[in-house]
């Protein structure tokens, strides 16, 4: 099938957009222009796409033009400004993006006929957090302090407001997920980003929140979730509904913990420092009830916390280290799909690639 993935140049994006053409199917891709680094140019994406427009999905009609012209049959929304901290800086930005940005997509795919499914990805910071232990579930309240937090709020529900109404003409999803890692990420204020800069180059790395508990997961179970849910809709079934993508309890970890497991796997004496500035308002804790998925869909998580780790620490040292950026991704994907075939999730890294790139 033909897919159009909104926000392809991003780390998420361009980590689908492999994925999919790997399970065969033709993408094209609609986005901002990507960051300098990024997994988009280091894996050489835009020679594998059959259209590569940047549009501002803050223009509807720039964005309208876009996927009629495209006529894809699914197309998977992830264009977003996904950062907490630029939020606080510009706010309006942030609103008009992730809020208006994803009317202009939805409005978009009901004046495109070829388009048989949708997928709105949101976040799991849609939930209004109160720091309880247990995952939030698909019915729990919305809500959000920050600007971001709020404004995929604010997508969220005018997407539900979409899918209830009368003009919604083709099947539609929302998807919500947590904190994704993985190779290749360059976006600013990331935690494993920051850790990957500082030990690679044997310096310190400063925290902001040490106690602050994730949920940590790997961006391919994460995408794999994505694509089971587009299949449920284009089956016609789970039209309409919410879903949680998240790990289970074992990989709810701290910061800090995470910090001094990156280091154990490169490899490093780098040390971990706390940053007593001041920040902005960041969650304590933060955690998804993924049952609805597991139960409805059949998806489940294939890598626990410390498999995603090592794949990811595993990635950036072979791209360090010169291989090639789409080898090593695609190396992974088929890995990520033996593990499915039966796997348990446990492989270690050097089953990702020829070895040396492994941690010490």
């Amino acid at each position: 099938m033909h897919y159009l993935v909104t926000g392809h140049t991003g780390f998420k994006g361009a980590w689908l957009a492999l994925l999919l053409l790997e399970r065969g199917h033709t993408v094209s891709g609609l986005a901002l222009e990507p960051a300098p680094g990024s997994l988009y140019e280091r894996a050489r994406l835009s020679e594998l796409l059959l259209h590569d427009l940047r549009v501002d999905i803050r223009d509807g009609e720039a964005t309208r033009q876009a996927i009629t012209a495209m006529e894809p049959d699914v197309v998977l929304h992830l264009a977003a400004q996904p950062l907490v901290r630029e939020s606080y800086r510009d706010p309006r930005y942030t609103y008009e993006t992730n809020a208006l940005g994803t009317l202009s997509v939805l409005q978009a795919v009901e004046h495109t006929p070829s388009v048989q499914a949708q997928l709105i990805i949101t976040t799991d910071k849609v939930y209004r957090n109160v720091n309880q232990i247990w995952g939030y579930r698909e019915s729990d309240p919305l809500g959000g302090v920050d600007p971001y937090s709020a404004s995929k709020a604010a997508a969220d529900l005018i997407t539900q407001s979409w899918m209830a109404g009368s003009g919604c003409r083709v099947p539609t999803a929302i998807a919500r997920a947590g904190n994704v890692i993985g190779g290749g990420d360059v976006c600013a204020d990331r935690l494993m980003v920051d850790l990957v800069a500082a030990f690679s180059t044997d310096q310190a790395v400063r925290l902001r929140y040490p106690e602050a508990v994730r949920p940590w997961q790997h961006v391919l179970d994460c995408l794999n979730g994505y694509l089971g849910l587009v299949e449920a809709l284009l089956r016609g079934e789970s039209s309409g509904e919410a879903f949680n993508f998240g790990p289970d309890t074992r990989s709810f970890v701290s910061v800090g913990a995470v910090a001094t497991a990156v280091a154990a796997l490169w490899g490093t004496d780098s040390v971990v420092e706390v940053d007593k500035g001041t920040h902005v308002h960041e969650a304590a804790l933060l955690s998804l009830d993924s049952r609805k998925a597991e139960l409805e869909l059949g998806w489940r998580n294939r890598m626990q916390f410390h498999d995603a780790l090592a794949w990811t620490v595993a990635w950036e040292k072979q791209v360090r280290a010169g291989e090639d950026a789409r080898t090593v991704c695609l190396a992974q994907i088929s890995e990520f799909t033996r593990l499915g075939d039966g796997g348990k999730g446990e492989r270690p890294p050097q089953a990702l690639g020829r070895g040396d790139g492994t941690s010490r």
